[in-house]
């Protein structure tokens, strides 16, 4: 059997990536990685690091990043709706963070004037790098307890989850 050319880690991280998206909202009443009132439990930090601009809602701003940085062309709010597990409306208000910040432009769509596309800008592009090189460093440093082999089995695993999760 030969090794698979694309690192077990990529294929874990860009499949966390697809969950992360995909977990339950607090207003559902189901399990959620906050604590009351939207605040992070005491003694968990965030695996990004502390961003200056990143306050509440971080964790769906980054989803949207990454969401543009891996499509092949600029998205529809609805379009980045679907991409990242929110409603419109919440797209449409993670757009104007990020339009905010100037993570993120809108351009008019070239088959549809009626409809606004939403791509990165340099300084998203760089966001982007920034958080996807933390996130590696830290999804390295777990890795480094497995073997070869459970990489690559937890990576298949991770992915067949991400396939099949329907919210």
């Amino acid at each position: 059997m030969t090794a698979d050319p694309v690192d077990p880690a990529d294929i874990i991280a860009a499949a966390l990536s697809r969950l992360r998206g995909r977990r339950q909202h607090p207003h559902d009443h189901g399990p959620h990685e906050h604590g009351p009132h939207g605040m992070r439990p005491r003694g968990r930090r965030s695996p990004w690091g502390a961003d200056g601009g990143l306050r509440h809602g971080a964790p769906a701003l980054i989803r949207m990043v990454e969401a543009l940085s891996a499509a092949s062309e600029p998205l529809s709010v609805s379009g980045l709706a679907e991409a990242i597990g929110v409603d419109q409306p919440r797209a449409s208000r993670l757009v104007q963070q990020g339009v905010d910040r100037g993570w993120v432009r809108r351009e008019a769509d070239p088959d549809d004037a009626r409809r606004t596309r939403i791509a990165l800008t340099s300084e998203g592009v760089r966001l982007f790098r920034g958080v996807r090189g933390e996130r590696r460093e830290a999804l390295g440093r777990a890795l480094a307890a497995f073997t070869d082999e459970e990489s690559a089995e937890l990576a298949r695993l991770l992915t067949k989850l991400a396939d099949n999760w329907n919210v």
